[in-house]
């Protein structure tokens, strides 16, 4: 008994076996990355790592400055970790939105010195 294949169904038969595993691939990709992704509300409120308070109620609920996304809702402010001292983010935040009357990074509250080079 002799077994032929020919070269079109070999490579038939692997297009369709690449194809499905792409497809799987995607698949778990894009399940992934929506399970895994925070929605608005957790990025606004449950890992904000920066808060600020503002001498005058935000104008905008969402600002960004330099990659800093801040989440702003009356005086209040947050954010998640910038690559920035907190003096320096928080210079940058009152440059944009007005004076800062207080800052935390990581629970931790700006000393009245580093909050008015903060306002300067």
């Amino acid at each position: 008994m002799t077994l032929s294949l020919s070269t079109s169904t070999i490579s038939s038969a692997f297009l369709r076996s690449t194809g499905a595993i792409a497809i799987a691939m995607l698949y778990t990709a894009l399940t992934f990355g929506a399970a895994l992704t925070p929605t608005a509300a957790e990025a606004r409120t449950s890992s904000a790592y920066y808060t600020a308070e503002l001498s005058a109620p935000a104008k905008e609920a969402r600002t960004i400055i330099r990659g800093v996304v801040w989440y702003c809702k009356d005086t209040t402010c947050r954010a998640k970790k910038s690559n920035s001292r907190p003096i320096n983010t928080c210079k940058r935040l009152s440059n944009k939105m007005g004076e800062v009357t207080s800052f935390t990074a990581k629970g931790e509250a700006l000393a009245e010195e580093k909050l008015a080079k903060c306002n300067s």
